[in-house]
């Protein structure tokens, strides 16, 4: 029991307390003691949703958010930290504002972070995805928002984008509101890789959720367009002086010439994503195929090369499906007559607040973002308690070993996903020993793909 303790940031009783405690705030609300107390709430449920999920335990926020249907009470908390950042943050950069501490306002930009890592937890059940209800047409709008800023970077704005840095280093490390501009372009790039995730699972789950998302999700925004776009554009790698970097783990990590063709996690995601969209029967009923989808859909053949196809085997069935595409005529534009329902939580939040925003911005830099010396000395205490991260590293799982010398291992078996190594050496040295086994526990998976 106390080993059980140990592991847990929550206890169960104390979760479903502070999951039920959860409420729909306003814009206005952001920054108050009220705001700061459901800041924390869900920052302590993401950390202890994070341990349950790594270390197979009972998944008990995630039921608890479940039953007492608290996933669109975190949806809207999300859209309204976004439309926040759009309209008051943006307010506060052309002030000039120069508060005594940038924490408060940081807090809030790592809010949405806190929400989505969250909601990334949760999401790869059915029973979490279904719960969202209509809210669920919101989130897929926020995922297309947040993709398309991906894709639409530019280079600059790319090098301008570092690993953003977590709320204790920002706690201990305070900057300048001039710093924090470029902080938020890294957490919003952190949120938006994130939100491929939550994409791929709604794509997952499309037969379980109400016939409008699956419309809005092929016709409305296309998202298979959308993602081959992401899969020729790659936002996640950078490349330059004959080095090769790659976003993972959020945090830009440079990668060894011998895995340069190996998937990321994220990398992985698009491809599940693209299948679910282009494969899955009811999506392959309601896509249109028009000249332009057909062509940019088929694009994607010229990435399916072998080297994918050994690390995910499923995609084969992927490719026999495009070749066979490629020869078919684009069949005549569908003129069905489709009542499409539309998502209402974020225009419900701007049409609240339309004409009020400057009022806001000036209303929040006095009551909330400039606080004093005392109030400050305050805050600190509170964040100290809240980002217990030393905690959460401490709890999580020991990083696997190698299988060959037992140093800690990054580099992991691409066929059969079990095996560790430190470095390719180890790898190689220990292929004639590994080789059956690998075979023997390949097979099952790719059977399961």
């Amino acid at each position: 029991m106390q080993a059980e303790q140990a592991t847990r940031v929550l206890m169960p009783v104390e979760a479903e307390a502070y999951v039920e405690a959860l409420g729909t705030l306003t814009i206005k609300d952001i920054g108050t003691d009220r705001w700061l107390k459901q800041h924390e709430y869900i920052e302590k449920l993401n950390m202890q949703a994070i341990i349950s999920a790594s270390t197979n335990e009972d998944e008990f926020v995630k039921e608890f958010l479940v039953s007492y249907d608290k996933i669109p009470v975190l949806i809207h908390e999300l859209l309204t930290v976004e439309v926040w950042t759009q309209k008051i943050f943006s307010l506060l950069v052309r002030m000039d504002f120069q508060p005594s501490s940038t924490i408060p306002v940081y807090t809030v930009l790592y809010h949405e972070a806190t929400i989505i890592n969250l909601l990334e937890t949760i999401m790869y059940h059915k029973d979490t995805c279904e719960s969202a209800e209509d809210t669920m047409l919101d989130l897929l709008d926020y995922c297309y928002r947040k993709i398309v800023d991906l894709i639409a970077r530019s280079p600059e704005d790319e090098e301008d984008v570092e690993t953003p840095p977590n709320i204790r280093e920002f706690v201990e490390h305070p900057t300048t509101f001039e710093d924090l501009k470029k902080q938020q372009r890294a957490l919003d790039f952190d949120v938006a890789v994130k939100a491929v995730t939550i994409l791929r699972y709604i794509t997952d789950h499309l037969d379980s959720l109400p016939l409008s998302t699956t419309h809005r999700l092929l016709n409305t925004h296309n998202i298979p367009i959308l993602l081959v776009q992401l899969v020729e554009n790659c936002p996640w790698t950078r490349e330059g002086a004959g080095r090769l970097r790659k976003y993972m783990d959020g945090k830009w990590q440079e990668v060894p010439p011998e895995d340069r063709m190996r998937l990321t996690k994220i990398e992985g995601q698009v491809w599940i994503a693209l299948y679910n969209v282009l494969m899955g029967p009811s999506c392959q009923q309601k896509y249109e195929y028009n000249d332009y989808n057909k062509n940019q859909v088929l694009k994607v053949r010229g990435y399916l090369h072998e080297v994918l196809l050994d690390q995910f085997p499923h995609l084969a069935e992927l490719q026999r499906y495009l070749e066979h595409l490629s020869m078919m005529e684009a069949p005549a534009a569908r003129k069905d007559l489709v009542l499409e329902q539309v998502p209402e939580v974020r225009e419900r939040i701007l049409q609240e607040n339309k004409g009020k925003w400057q009022a806001l911005a000036k209303h929040q830099v006095k009551t909330v973002f400039n606080p004093s010396t005392e109030q400050l000395k305050e805050l600190s205490k509170r964040w100290a308690m809240t980002y217990n991260l030393d905690l959460l590293e401490s709890m999580l799982v020991d990083p696997p070993k190698c299988a060959v010398c037992g140093e800690p291992a990054s580099k992991r078996c691409s066929r059969c996903q079990n095996e560790w190594y430190c470095r390719r050496e180890c790898q190689v040295n220990h292929w004639p020993k590994h080789k059956k086994a690998c075979e023997l526990m390949a097979a099952p998976k790719s059977g399961q793909s």
